[in-house]
């Protein structure tokens, strides 16, 4: 699934893409 996520800079956005990316998600 492809998945969109705003403030990726900041501590929790970063977290969460790299949570939805070992999950196999696209983050974009």
């Amino acid at each position: 699934m492809k998945i969109l996520v705003t403030g990726v800079a900041g501590f929790i956005g970063m977290h969460v893409s790299m949570r939805l990316q070992q999950e196999g998600h696209t983050v974009i």
